[in-house]
């Protein structure tokens, strides 16, 4: 099942859901004035990654066969467009060809824990309506802990793609009461709490709906009665105390923390960004530090993927203040993973990737509009860049990526592809090739050492149901990066 070689004890996946090429810059230039400044730049692999579903479906159409890509040719396309795209002026036939095509996080995270493209809605489900192992079901048959960590509600697509299968990823109830009922992550964090509104504010719960991100009514009121797998923890100072160190855990403990706010650590507050936050509820970077406190109890290792949600809605929204305050705080977490991994493991037995799961927003330049592709304006440390917005949705941009420790190795293999119009982002040092987001799968079962079709095999053998995936597998366990 595991290779004994494998080097990588450790995955750490780190995702700024919807972040553009435009909105690291944005943040870096908010942060430190100038880019190359963040963890991550420094890393060994760099690079992009293209995102796009095998179809814009929101139901299973039945066939392998994609409908989409990512050309070039079409992206960097400065031909003027004609008339307007919703709310925005079309400007270039390239940024009509990036608003169109575009995945959901739903598709985005079955590429990356899968390996398999799929239509949008599908959470770990292929095209033909069947669950597929993710790679937290892998992780968790390799002995390795499982965690998600998110600044949205837990059971929302991202996160629910590593730790669930579901045909529809509306379905919160359904997603949740999975992962509560499962127990197979070790570690759970997020938002969703049923008795905080977006602004921490303590409420009664007036509906079913209230509960729908921690599972429904009755299956809350079990984690809270301490009947299933889980510690439940929720104040800003639990969460606290389990990433200083001083939460006293008991052996093979799992947590389950629901930070007291229905929606978003921060984004979904009242008032403009850049302006003072709820202080009743963690930071994102002392969530990753608690969860990894958690997971390296386990000593055949963990995979942890942590995701800066909010940064989408922000982007969705078109708000520049709260997507640099998301991202910022994204990049802080990245900041905290690395200072863990130095400290407490190594870079010879984890491997760290941080990268989206699509663009949204088409953040550019100011004057993007009547200049192509003009990149965002860098206007000073702690001063809020030129830019302007492009759609209010997903884009099929490519988007960064970047890894570093055992296995990243195989993500630079897997960047064969080539777009020469990135020369236009040169000075992100990045360079021009790219992969495709299946490919991420692949490289960390690589580092991880570990082959789909053996563990499927194992799994079959011992006659153990991996929910209802009994001997369902990728379409492709080979790790072949083309």
């Amino acid at each position: 099942m595991a290779d004994e070689k494998a080097a990588a004890k450790n995955v750490i996946l780190l995702v700024s859901d919807g972040a553009s090429p435009g909105t690291w810059d944005a943040a870096s230039y908010y942060q430190h004035g100038k880019l190359g400044e963040q963890a991550y730049d420094g890393f060994s692999t760099k690079g992009y990654m293209s995102t796009y579903p095998l179809n814009t479906s929101t139901t299973p159409t039945n066939t392998a066969e994609g409908e989409l890509g990512y050309d070039p040719t079409k992206v960097w396309n400065a031909a003027t467009a004609e008339g307007e795209f919703g709310d925005y002026p079309a400007a270039f036939e390239g940024y009509e060809y990036l608003r169109s095509g575009i995945t959901d996080s739903a598709a985005a995270g079955t590429a990356l824990s899968t390996g398999e493209k799929t239509y949008n809605n599908a959470i770990s489900y292929d095209n033909f309506g069947q669950p597929l192992m993710n790679i937290g079901d892998y992780a968790v048959e390799s002995g390795r802990a499982l965690g998600v960590v998110t600044s949205v509600q837990w059971s929302h697509a991202t996160p629910a793609s590593f730790a669930a299968h579901n045909a529809s990823r509306n379905d919160y109830e359904g997603i949740s009461k999975e992962m509560i009922e499962s127990g197979k992550a070790s570690v759970i964090m997020g938002g969703g709490h049923p008795f905080y509104d977006a602004n921490g504010e303590f409420r009664i719960p007036t509906s079913g709906e209230d509960y729908e991100y921690v599972g429904g009514a009755e299956t809350f009121a079990e984690v809270l009665s301490g009947n299933t797998d889980y510690t439940f923890i929720d104040s800003e100072a639990q969460f606290a105390a389990l990433a200083d160190g001083s939460y006293e855990l008991a052996e093979g403990e799992k947590i389950l923390g629901t930070f007291r706010s229905g929606t978003t650590l921060q984004q979904g507050r009242d008032g403009e960004g850049m302006t003072p936050g709820l202080d009743n509820v963690p930071e994102l970077s002392t969530m990753a530090e608690g969860a990894l406190n958690v997971l390296s109890q386990d000593e055949d290792g963990f995979f942890l993927m942590v995701e800066g949600g909010a940064v989408d809605w922000a982007a969705h929204a078109n708000d520049t203040g709260r997507i640099i305050e998301e991202h910022v705080s994204f990049n802080e977490t990245v900041a905290s993973v690395v200072d863990w991994v130095e400290a407490n493991s190594s870079w010879d037995e984890t491997m760290v990737i941080v990268t989206t799961d699509h663009g949204n927003g088409l953040l550019l330049g100011p004057d993007a509009a009547t200049v192509p592709f003009q990149p965002v304006q860098n206007n000073g440390e702690g001063e809020i860049p030129g830019v302007s917005w492009h759609t209010g949705n997903h884009t099929n941009e490519l988007v960064p990526i970047w890894a570093q420790g055992p296995g990243s190795e195989l993500l630079a293999e897997a960047a064969t592809k080539v777009d020469p119009g990135l020369a236009n982002y040169e000075f992100r040092g990045l360079g021009q090739n790219y992969l495709d987001n299946t490919d991420v799968f692949h490289a960390m079962m690589g580092a991880m050492g570990l082959d789909a079709a053996a563990v499927t095999a194992e799994v079959e053998a011992a006659e153990i149901e991996v929910g209802a995936l009994a001997g369902l597998a990728p379409a492709s366990t080979d790790l072949v990066f083309a």
